[in-house]
Order: C-alpha cells, then sequence, then structure tokens
C-alpha cells in the first residue's frame, strides 16, 4: 500500500488519483490562510522553485479543522496563496485530517507515520514539541515527505519550517 492507492479533489471537485506522481518526491501538507503558521508558504514555494525541475511536487490540502483558519471556498483560498504568497504549485479541495470525516489519504499517513519523527534523525533533528506525539493531526502544517515509490518518508509538525526540510528532499530526489 502507497499513497498512490489513494485520490484527492481539485478546487473544482474532481478526484485526482495520487499515482500521476508516481515517480516524484511530494511534500503534503495541511494547511489554513489564517493561521500563524500561514507564513510558511513562503518557505514551501522556495522548496518548490528550487526542486520542481528534479521532481518534487506539494500537495497543499487546505483543512478548516483548527479553530476554522481557513475560511472561504476551495478557489478563494487557493486565490489567497496565489496573491499573497505567489504559489505556484496546486492548492487542492478543502479536507478533513482528524475524526470520522478525515480523508482517507490523511488515516493512512497517520497510520504509516503515527507521530512526527524521521528517520535518519542524525541528519535531521527537529526541536521536539507537544504536537510530536500522537497520531492525530494536532494542527495546520503538519507536513509528510513521501519518496518517488509513494512510501511516506517523514512526518514533521507544524513548528518545523520548510527549509529545514531542504536536506530530506535533497536526500530523497
Amino acid at each position: 500500500m502507497t499513497i498512490y492507492n489513494y485520490s484527492i479533489k481539485n478546487i473544482e471537485r474532481e478526484e485526482i488519483k495520487l499515482d500521476k506522481f508516481k515517480g516524484k518526491v511530494l511534500l503534503i501538507f495541511n494547511s489554513a490562510t489564517k493561521c500563524g503558521y500561514t507564513p510558511q508558504y513562503k518557505g514551501i514555494q522556495e522548496l518548490y522553485e528550487k526542486y520542481k525541475e528534479k521532481g518534487f511536487e506539494i500537495i497543499d490540502l487546505p483543512c478548516n479543522q483548527f479553530l476554522n483558519q481557513a475560511p472561504g471556498t476551495d478557489i478563494e483560498l487557493a486565490g489567497f496563496c496565489q496573491a499573497n504568497y505567489h504559489t505556484t504549485f496546486e492548492t487542492f479541495a478543502k479536507i478533513k485530517v482528524n475524526g470520522d470525516d478525515a480523508i482517507d489519504l490523511f488515516k493512512y499517513l497517520k497510520r504509516v507515520k503515527p507521530d512526527d519523527e524521521t528517520p535518519g534523525k542524525e541528519e535531521f533533528k527537529p526541536a521536539l514539541t507537544e504536537d510530536m506525539s500522537s497520531s492525530k493531526i494536532k494542527w495546520n502544517f503538519t507536513k509528510f515527505i513521501i519518496d518517488k515509490e509513494g512510501n511516506v518518508y517523514g512526518r514533521y509538525g507544524s513548528k518545523v519550517k520548510p527549509e529545514e526540510l531542504a536536506s530530506v528532499i535533497e536526500k530523497l530526489l
């Protein structure tokens, strides 16, 4: 089982099968436009610009489950990211990451990586935080790195800055 067994919806609510990303290194994250971590979009866009030609893609999945910090329609959320952070990667349809209504992709991601930990911790040492101890997604901007074969390589909490993931991405590319 890999992420390629799942699908998500784009902002037009069309089903997108994740097998279209075969052979790519992916960053999948739950986002919000009214969150203290929203400025991470700048660093995420910089990662995208730096690595997209080498086979890196981003899956931005807005989530309104945390204090309603992703208000608006799917199109409004995508427009916000493009206007304010000049994102050129695709923003997908709003999702739920926890509870019975969580999308299957996030149920899978949480089952495979229940904690915010990373293989190769000697290479990547995020600060330990309270949100590193449960399979439940604790907040916006929880990030998952997927290798070229569709396997979940690592899970990173909200406090991990996108630029801190560059060495992991480079290793997998």
